[in-house]
């Protein structure tokens, strides 16, 4: 992987766990010359892992719509900034520029990013491997929702396992490394819900 789309917020609640789950993240990708791609904020999250990033060396892409910028919250001392109309073309960029995407704690719009791209791949629009980085249970609720989906039926258990997830940096990222995408198979061939 040459580049990671890490999908953050616009909020940082102070959890130093947190805090050194970016700062190692972040190590990790400089020293295997990863790029990172990201939202294009200054503050919250956003700003800690392009922050760590630059400050170890490495590549911080961002994407930002102008409405944001205008607002002052995009960063201002990236490798690279893309601005461009509106949110959905922050992540079809975002998405076109990343190998793979890293989803890291985060409220409603991170939320929003990650199921769009696991849409995306559920529907084989890419390939790319979708993680998510599980600091201190994070994603615990929401990985145990998946799993309501799949015995309720209403998610197969194919596209369930499209989702890495880890509380480990390097751990989701060797996980990243060996995913392939599987095709969606016909789960309820023949069958009725009733």
């Amino acid at each position: 992987m040459k580049s990671i789309c890490v999908f953050c917020g616009a909020n940082f609640n102070g959890d130093v766990q947190l805090k050194q789950a970016i700062d190692h993240l972040a190590e990790i990708m400089v020293n295997q010359n990863i790029s990172l791609v990201f939202g294009g904020g200054k503050v919250g999250v956003m700003g800690l892992i392009a922050d760590a990033v630059l400050q170890r060396g490495g590549k911080a892409i961002g994407v930002i719509p102008g409405f944001l910028m205008d607002k002052e919250v995009g960063h201002t001392g990236l490798t690279e900034m893309h601005v461009v109309e509106n949110m959905h073309q922050r992540k079809q960029l975002m998405n076109e520029l990343c190998d793979g995407i890293i989803t890291l704690p985060g409220g409603f719009g991170t939320l929003e990013e990650f199921f769009e791209v696991l849409t995306w791949l559920q529907l084989g629009l890419h390939h790319k491997p979708i993680g998510l980085l599980n600091v201190n249970g994070f994603y615990d609720f929401l990985l145990k929702q998946m799993d309501v989906m799949v015995a309720n039926r209403f998610l197969k258990p194919t596209n369930r396992n499209l989702v890495l997830s880890s509380p480990h940096p390097q751990e989701l990222i060797d996980l990243m490394y060996n995913f392939t995408a599987l095709p969606d198979g016909v789960w309820f061939k023949d069958q009725h819900l009733s």
